[in-house]
């Protein structure tokens, strides 16, 4: 390991995830399953718990004492997200309950009312439900037609395809930062400038990239880009929209009702100013404290050293099970890929791979990940995933390979 990741204390920072420290039928839980969610530290456990013990109150509505407090956490939690990601300011960041909702924010306000006949919306073949399914309903919808960057033999973009897809037709280019499957890293931001090249909008899926590297809008020149708190040391029923302020200005709000409005009368109703415009009904309020603490935890720690640690992990489980030649391995090289791996055991379904895995206390994700026309492509019904966190050691990827070394004598 290079000496500047070496100074990432891991053990120290396992001491703030008492989860860790379960035990199942004697073995110490080793949990790589971060991708799918991440644990939560202490430091953001207990902001939760301070807003319910001493200021918990509904925001923007009440002149009490506890409502000006909660407003006042709630706004500035805002402030500390649209930091965290370069953003501009408050107005460019939406809270929402996940990446899934705010994709739908952008494709049901904006692409309900943007896409018609003869529009085209560009995605991956690599890309996550949440982004492909709802483009494609929505395309369906509109009369849009949804068209599909190829990947190559090795798991990347074809970027050769990406620029003869993308075309003066694009409206809307929707691409996953980091795969949540191949772990492949994306040239988002190249991605980024064809789409501007031809007029078109660029979408980012940094579920899987927000959580575990420096992502900065500004340099990514992204139109809109969505994440979840739940995958980076935060709680759940978070996500964020960030989008361009101009933009999110001249859309139509995707809910209605309390909070969004400015004026309401029986014939009309007016919307309030950004960000609140597109947070209909009482928000996320302890989830969007608690996020804001999870940023401070992880810039604390370091968004550059976070990423060091997963890549150097990633590379050493690849290695590792490549090692192997009963198992295959999907996406690009060790050295060049997110913080996870997918894999088959030969003759073994990836479901009964994670159960043995699970009993010797060993967790992981199997299925299709939410990717299933990602694996239709790879040939694969299901993969298993091993995903990894800034409290994952290399010794729990050692247990990890002599979990799949116990499953393949038992399917010897």
């Amino acid at each position: 390991m290079s000496q500047q990741a070496e100074t990432l204390d891991v053990e120290r920072i396992r001491e703030d995830f008492p989860i860790l420290e379960r035990e199942f039928d004697g073995s110490r839980l080793v949990y790589l399953d971060n991708a799918a969610t991440s644990h939560t530290p202490e430091q953001v456990v207990e902001t939760i718990a301070e807003y319910y013990r001493r200021y918990n109150a509904n925001v923007h509505r009440g002149i009490h004492q506890l409502s000006q407090e909660a407003s006042i956490a709630y706004e500035e939690a805002h402030d500390r997200v649209a930091e965290f990601i370069g953003a501009e300011g408050r107005e460019e960041i939406v809270f929402t309950k996940n990446t899934t909702e705010s994709m739908n924010l952008v494709a049901y306000a904006w692409g309900l009312n943007e896409l018609g006949p003869g529009d085209e919306v560009v995605l991956t073949e690599m890309e996550h439900h949440a982004s492909l399914v709802t483009w494609q309903q929505i395309a369906k919808r509109t009369g849009a037609e949804c068209k599909y960057i190829p990947i190559t033999d090795e798991g990347r973009l074809d970027m050769e395809a990406a620029r003869e897809l993308i075309t003066d037709d694009t409206e809307m280019v929707s691409v996953v930062h980091v795969s949540n499957t191949l772990g492949t890293i994306n040239p988002v931001s190249e991605l980024a400038d064809i789409a501007h090249d031809h007029g078109a909008y660029a979408f980012v899926d940094a579920a899987q990239s927000v959580p575990n590297r420096p992502v900065d809008v500004s340099e990514i020149d992204a139109d809109f880009l969505a994440f979840s708190g739940h995958k980076m040391a935060g709680p759940t029923g978070i996500g964020v929209l960030y989008g361009k302020e101009h933009i999110l200005e001249g859309m139509e709000p995707y809910l209605y009702g309390g909070e969004m409005i400015l004026k309401v009368d029986f014939e009309d109703s007016t919307w309030n100013e950004l960000p609140w415009k597109y947070e209909a009904g009482t928000p996320v309020i302890c989830q969007g404290i608690a996020l804001a603490e999870a940023c401070e935890y992880l810039d604390d720690i370091g968004m550059e050293r976070i990423q060091r640690h997963e890549a150097e992990l990633a590379e050493y489980a690849y290695e590792r099970l490549t090692e192997r030649n009963d198992v295959e391995v999907y996406g690009p090289p060790g050295d060049d890929r997110g913080g996870l791996v997918a894999f088959n055991l030969d003759g073994v379904h990836a479901h009964d791979l994670s159960s043995i895995l699970n009993d010797s206390a060993v967790a992981i994700r199997a299925g299709d990940h939410c990717t299933q026309p990602l694996h239709d492509v790879l040939g694969a019904t299901a993969s298993a995933r091993a995903s990894f966190y800034v409290y994952n050691t290399r010794a729990e990827i050692d247990r990890l390979v002599e979990a799949v070394d116990d499953a393949r004598q038992l399917f010897a």
